[in-house]
Protein backbone atom coordinates (compact mmCIF):
# COMPACT_ATOMS: atom_id res chain seq x y z
CA UNK A 1 0.00 0.00 0.00
CA UNK A 2 1.14 3.17 -0.89
CA UNK A 3 1.73 6.19 1.27
CA UNK A 4 1.36 9.78 0.52
CA UNK A 5 2.01 12.73 3.47
CA UNK A 6 0.31 15.75 3.23
CA UNK A 7 2.57 18.63 5.11
CA UNK A 8 2.99 22.46 5.45
CA UNK A 9 6.83 22.00 6.05
CA UNK A 10 8.72 23.19 3.66
CA UNK A 11 12.09 21.25 4.91
CA UNK A 12 10.99 17.97 4.69
CA UNK A 13 14.21 15.90 5.62
CA UNK A 14 12.71 14.42 8.92
CA UNK A 15 9.38 13.28 7.24
CA UNK A 16 11.18 11.41 4.37
CA UNK A 17 14.08 9.99 6.07
CA UNK A 18 11.71 8.76 8.92
CA UNK A 19 8.18 7.52 6.83
CA UNK A 20 9.66 6.91 3.32
CA UNK A 21 6.76 8.22 1.70
CA UNK A 22 6.25 7.24 -1.73
CA UNK A 23 4.48 10.88 -2.66
CA UNK A 24 4.60 14.04 -0.25
CA UNK A 25 2.99 17.29 -1.04
CA UNK A 26 3.22 20.84 0.24
CA UNK A 27 0.53 22.09 1.25
CA UNK A 28 -0.01 25.40 2.90
CA UNK A 29 -2.97 27.54 2.29
CA UNK A 30 -2.49 30.46 4.61
CA UNK A 31 1.07 31.07 3.45
CA UNK A 32 1.75 34.14 1.50
CA UNK A 33 5.00 33.43 0.17
CA UNK A 34 3.96 29.68 -1.21
CA UNK A 35 5.82 30.04 -4.25
CA UNK A 36 9.50 30.51 -2.50
CA UNK A 37 8.45 27.95 0.29
CA UNK A 38 7.26 25.26 -2.30
CA UNK A 39 10.95 26.20 -4.32
CA UNK A 40 12.48 25.06 -0.89
CA UNK A 41 10.18 21.71 -0.67
CA UNK A 42 10.99 20.61 -4.06
CA UNK A 43 14.57 21.24 -3.63
CA UNK A 44 14.99 19.54 -0.39
CA UNK A 45 12.68 16.41 -1.66
CA UNK A 46 15.24 15.83 -4.94
CA UNK A 47 18.17 16.45 -2.36
CA UNK A 48 16.38 13.83 0.19
CA UNK A 49 15.01 10.78 -1.37
CA UNK A 50 15.47 9.79 -4.99
CA UNK A 51 11.99 7.39 -4.93
CA UNK A 52 9.54 10.02 -3.66
CA UNK A 53 6.90 11.71 -5.49
CA UNK A 54 6.58 15.32 -4.91
CA UNK A 55 3.60 17.25 -5.27
CA UNK A 56 2.39 20.83 -4.79
CA UNK A 57 -1.20 22.01 -4.00
CA UNK A 58 -3.65 23.64 -6.25
CA UNK A 59 -0.84 25.60 -8.11
CA UNK A 60 -0.28 23.58 -11.38
CA UNK A 61 1.44 26.28 -13.36
CA UNK A 62 4.01 26.76 -10.54
CA UNK A 63 4.43 22.93 -9.92
CA UNK A 64 5.38 22.56 -13.58
CA UNK A 65 7.99 25.77 -13.04
CA UNK A 66 9.49 24.32 -10.32
CA UNK A 67 10.10 20.46 -12.21
CA UNK A 68 7.15 19.24 -9.46
CA UNK A 69 6.05 15.23 -10.49
CA UNK A 70 2.29 16.93 -10.21
CA UNK A 71 -0.38 18.78 -8.36
CA UNK A 72 -3.32 17.72 -5.82
CA UNK A 73 -6.11 19.64 -7.06
CA UNK A 74 -9.03 20.79 -4.71
CA UNK A 75 -12.78 18.88 -5.35
CA UNK A 76 -13.30 22.64 -6.83
CA UNK A 77 -10.79 22.36 -9.53
CA UNK A 78 -11.64 19.37 -11.64
CA UNK A 79 -11.58 21.95 -14.92
CA UNK A 80 -8.06 21.75 -13.94
CA UNK A 81 -7.00 18.25 -14.56
CA UNK A 82 -6.57 18.61 -18.41
CA UNK A 83 -4.37 21.62 -18.04
CA UNK A 84 -2.65 20.25 -15.49
CA UNK A 85 -1.93 16.63 -17.84
CA UNK A 86 -1.00 18.29 -20.47
CA UNK A 87 2.21 20.04 -19.19
CA UNK A 88 3.17 16.28 -18.30
CA UNK A 89 1.97 16.12 -14.80
CA UNK A 90 1.02 13.76 -12.48
CA UNK A 91 -2.77 14.62 -11.10
CA UNK A 92 -4.21 13.89 -7.72
CA UNK A 93 -7.66 15.11 -7.15
CA UNK A 94 -9.50 15.83 -3.76
CA UNK A 95 -12.74 13.63 -3.78
CA UNK A 96 -15.73 12.74 -1.94
CA UNK A 97 -18.13 10.99 -3.63
CA UNK A 98 -18.43 7.58 -6.07
CA UNK A 99 -19.46 9.95 -8.96
CA UNK A 100 -16.50 12.34 -8.27
CA UNK A 101 -14.17 9.53 -8.99
CA UNK A 102 -15.88 8.52 -11.75
CA UNK A 103 -15.78 11.66 -13.30
CA UNK A 104 -12.37 12.76 -12.68
CA UNK A 105 -10.76 9.23 -13.71
CA UNK A 106 -12.72 9.98 -17.04
CA UNK A 107 -11.01 13.75 -17.31
CA UNK A 108 -7.34 12.09 -16.73
CA UNK A 109 -6.98 12.18 -13.31
CA UNK A 110 -4.16 9.99 -12.10
CA UNK A 111 -5.28 9.60 -8.79
CA UNK A 112 -7.88 10.54 -5.75
CA UNK A 113 -7.78 11.14 -2.80
CA UNK A 114 -11.63 9.80 -1.10
CA UNK A 115 -12.23 11.73 2.39
CA UNK A 116 -12.80 12.07 5.02
CA UNK A 117 -12.50 8.15 6.25
CA UNK A 118 -12.07 8.47 9.53
CA UNK A 119 -13.24 11.51 12.00
CA UNK A 120 -11.39 14.61 11.50
CA UNK A 121 -11.76 18.15 12.74
CA UNK A 122 -13.67 19.68 10.78
CA UNK A 123 -14.13 17.66 7.83
CA UNK A 124 -17.81 16.61 8.71
CA UNK A 125 -19.29 12.88 9.10
CA UNK A 126 -16.73 9.89 7.88
CA UNK A 127 -17.31 7.74 4.95
CA UNK A 128 -15.92 5.19 6.80
CA UNK A 129 -14.12 1.66 5.48
CA UNK A 130 -17.15 -0.02 3.57
CA UNK A 131 -17.88 3.07 2.13
CA UNK A 132 -14.03 2.88 1.17
CA UNK A 133 -13.75 -0.33 -0.22
CA UNK A 134 -17.22 0.14 -2.21
CA UNK A 135 -15.36 3.26 -4.16
CA UNK A 136 -12.26 0.96 -4.69
CA UNK A 137 -14.33 -1.83 -6.15
CA UNK A 138 -16.52 -0.19 -8.40
CA UNK A 139 -14.54 2.54 -9.71
CA UNK A 140 -11.11 0.66 -9.97
CA UNK A 141 -9.65 3.95 -9.71
CA UNK A 142 -6.04 4.30 -7.48
CA UNK A 143 -7.73 5.67 -4.11
CA UNK A 144 -5.88 7.40 -1.31
CA UNK A 145 -8.13 7.07 1.78
CA UNK A 146 -7.65 10.07 3.21
CA UNK A 147 -8.85 11.76 6.79
CA UNK A 148 -8.23 10.59 10.16
CA UNK A 149 -5.98 8.15 9.19
CA UNK A 150 -2.93 8.40 12.63
CA UNK A 151 -2.45 4.58 13.90
CA UNK A 152 -1.37 1.21 12.50
CA UNK A 153 -5.33 0.29 13.08
CA UNK A 154 -6.30 2.20 10.88
CA UNK A 155 -3.97 1.94 7.80
CA UNK A 156 -4.71 -2.31 8.60
CA UNK A 157 -8.00 -1.29 7.76
CA UNK A 158 -7.58 0.76 4.89
CA UNK A 159 -5.68 -1.96 3.09
CA UNK A 160 -8.11 -4.62 3.72
CA UNK A 161 -9.97 -2.47 1.57
CA UNK A 162 -7.75 -2.76 -1.81
CA UNK A 163 -7.06 0.88 -1.53
CA UNK A 164 -3.95 2.08 -3.66
CA UNK A 165 -2.90 4.25 -0.51
CA UNK A 166 -3.76 6.43 2.34
CA UNK A 167 -2.66 10.00 2.63
CA UNK A 168 -2.70 11.69 6.23
CA UNK A 169 -1.27 14.76 7.74
CA UNK A 170 -1.07 13.74 11.33
CA UNK A 171 0.39 10.06 10.56
CA UNK A 172 3.23 12.06 9.28
CA UNK A 173 3.85 14.23 12.40
CA UNK A 174 4.03 11.68 15.05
Amino acid sequence: MKSYCITSKPQCEHILKKYTPDFIVYRDKANENYAEYAKQFVKCCRNTSESVQVFLHQDFILAHKLGADGVHLTSMQFDAIHHAKSLGLKVIVSTHSLDDIVYTMKEGADYVTYSPIFITPDKGEPKGIAMLRDVVQKTGARVFALGGIVTQEHLKAVERTGAYGFASIRYFER
